[in-house]
């Protein structure tokens, strides 16, 4: 079994004009609403065997919260490009070339990219995937690689205004 946690950055600023995209902070609710987040996920005792992030700051910023809050090594956080400026076909790479021995993968990064991704597998789809979405779909697979050929099963989709 294969469980893919594919997460939305929490919500960032766009108060200093002139920086670029990918050095965009988080803003305190962004920040505030991803620790709900973390403690959704500390309840179903989520365990990441990796987790991959977008090396944009805003994205970076909410991997580092995700990784603290679930346990994960912080200096594990792996980064790739290709989320931040990749289609999904690229972030398919990404998954389908993580190693058979670890069973979950959390993907941090942008949308609409993550959305597109997401409806490869969900049916029906969804619309969107608000700032600090997590999707959480497991594969009855032994390799990664084999995810196309196998069912998706939905295990949830949580955002922060679904917590109080």
């Amino acid at each position: 079994m294969k469980t893919l946690y594919l997460v939305r950055h929490a919500k960032s600023s766009w108060e200093e004009p002139g920086i670029p995209d990918s050095e965009r902070n988080l803003t305190t609710k962004g920040i505030v609403k991803t620790g709900k987040i973390v403690g959704f996920l500390r309840q179903r005792n989520t365990s990441v065997g990796i987790l991959v992030s977008s090396p944009a700051r805003r994205a970076l910023e909410t991997a580092r919260i995700l990784a603290d809050g679930l346990g994960y090594p912080v200096s594990g956080i792996r980064t790739e490009r290709r989320i931040y400026d990749g289609s999904y076909d690229r972030i398919l790479d990404i998954i389908y070339g993580t190693p058979n021995d670890l069973s979950s993968l959390m993907i941090v990064g942008h949308n609409p990219t993550l959305t597109n991704l997401a409806n490869l597998f969900l049916h029906p789809g969804i619309e969107n995937m608000p700032t600090s979405c997590v999707i959480a779909l497991s594969f009855n697979v032994d390799a990664w690689e084999e995810i196309p050929a196998a069912e998706a099963i939905r295990e949830f989709i949580v955002f922060p205004k679904m917590l109080k």
